[in-house]
């Protein structure tokens, strides 16, 4: 390297990159790679809010600030798109939702000598980091950890468990994965964990299912104004901030449309928020997800349709989704192939896809906008702050 080269974006996992295509680890925007290969700091670049940050993989941007980091947001869904040779009519100010917002939670759980660590592994690595801050976790969440530390001091030997957390209506639901009460000491220890901490619930799984330790009342997640039962391990957008922004978009594209096709409904986060005076169909393939959303749909009243789907095997056919006013869906990070096969071979005229992965995202999209669909509007959402994970909600329509 004969010059110094400025820094112009972050790459899909989080390095910098200059004009020429160089990673630089821990460059922002704005930052210079000096000829020495040095890196001096530019006005993008922050001081880590957290100790941790650089050894825990929870966090791959914490040096970037808000600007910077709503750019990468903004870019790693363009890019995608401009990869499959696709560009939005429209893309709206990328949407990050605020520090110690999260409300769900992995931790993993080892005992290392006569300590026992609770926290995230490394970043490409299977070593634990043992956390004593956290800055993207609501406070709830994070307050867990000392207990829960003590907790599992009571099982001895090998310990390797996974403790996943959830913020829901009651409280904070807890379930660990990995460990099974044996005798009286440790099962008054996790009725006085439970009850000392005021869980909503706590789950313990040793490789058979999840099975109930305690549950005052019974666990629900309000969504679309409706509580709906919480399963345990059941799905939950990262952040209520987050969910808003997505749902929003949502609401404003698939105004005064019925009825209305909701692909990969999980709960009903989309299909209870958009129902009334829509009538909308909810697909899942989650059958626990499934019959929540069901009995929550009845007992409001809501015109919400649950169907029992997977999606993967048995897609909606074009012919079905063509009696529909629009489609949503929301499939995992694979993303839903087959499923956008028959929506492109549909008469239907609109199309909101909610994704949690820009990559298998685009690829969908062009197989839309090759059927006669335009891309017109996209709103990146970084609901994983800090993170290189980012979510987008999106609008498909044609004439």
């Amino acid at each position: 390297m004969n010059q110094a080269q400025e820094i112009l974006r972050i790459a899909a996992r989080g390095d910098g990159v200059t004009a020429d295509g160089q990673h630089v680890a821990g460059a922002v925007p704005g930052d210079v790679l000096a000829a020495d290969g040095t890196l001096q700091f530019g006005p993008r670049h922050q001081s880590p809010p957290c100790k941790h940050f650089a050894n825990c993989g929870g966090c791959q941007l914490q040096h970037a600030d808000d600007v910077a980091l709503a750019q990468f947001v903004s870019e790693r869904v363009t890019y995608a798109a401009e990869g499959q040779s696709i560009v939005a009519a429209k893309v709206a100010p990328a949407h990050l939702s605020p520090p110690r917002s999260r409300r769900r939670a992995t931790f993993h759980a080892m005992r290392r000598g006569a300590q026992v660590l609770i926290g995230y592994r490394e970043g490409r690595s299977h070593k634990l980091v043992d956390l004593s801050e956290c800055h993207v976790l609501r406070p709830e969440l994070f307050s867990l950890v000392a207990p829960l530390r003590e907790l599992l001091q009571l099982w001895e030997g090998r310990l390797a468990a996974d403790i996943e957390l959830a913020l829901i209506d009651q409280g904070v639901a807890c379930g660990i994965k990995g460990i099974r009460a044996v005798g009286l000491s440790q099962t008054e220890a996790l009725l006085d964990f439970a009850r000392d901490n005021d869980l909503a619930r706590l789950s313990l799984d040793d490789g058979l299912g999840p099975e109930t330790v305690w549950e005052p009342e019974p666990a629900t997640m309000t969504l679309g104004g409706v509580p709906v039962a919480f399963p345990a391990g059941a799905f939950l957008q990262a952040t209520e901030d987050g969910e808003r922004a997505l749902v929003g978009a949502a609401k404003e594209w698939l105004a005064g449309i019925t009825p209305v096709a909701d692909l990969f409904s999980g709960l009903g986060t989309f299909a209870l928020s958009l129902a009334g005076p829509s009538k909308v169909l909810a697909a899942e393939a989650s059958r626990d997800a499934h019959l929540a959303c069901q009995s929550a749909a009845r007992r409001s009243g809501k015109p919400v349709f649950p169907q029992h789907r997977d999606l993967f095997r048995n897609p909606l056919t074009a012919e079905d989704l063509s009696k529909f006013g629009a489609v949503l869906l929301d499939p995992p990070r694979a993303g839903a192939r087959d499923q956008i096969l028959q929506i492109a071979q549909s008469s239907i005229p609109r199309v909101v896809y909610i994704s949690c992965n820009p990559a298998s995202w685009a690829k969908d999209a062009k197989t839309l906008v090759e059927a006669g669909f335009l891309l017109d509007e996209v709103r990146p959402v970084g609901q994983f702050r800090w993170s290189t994970h980012v979510e987008l909600a999106s609008l498909f329509t044609r004439t």
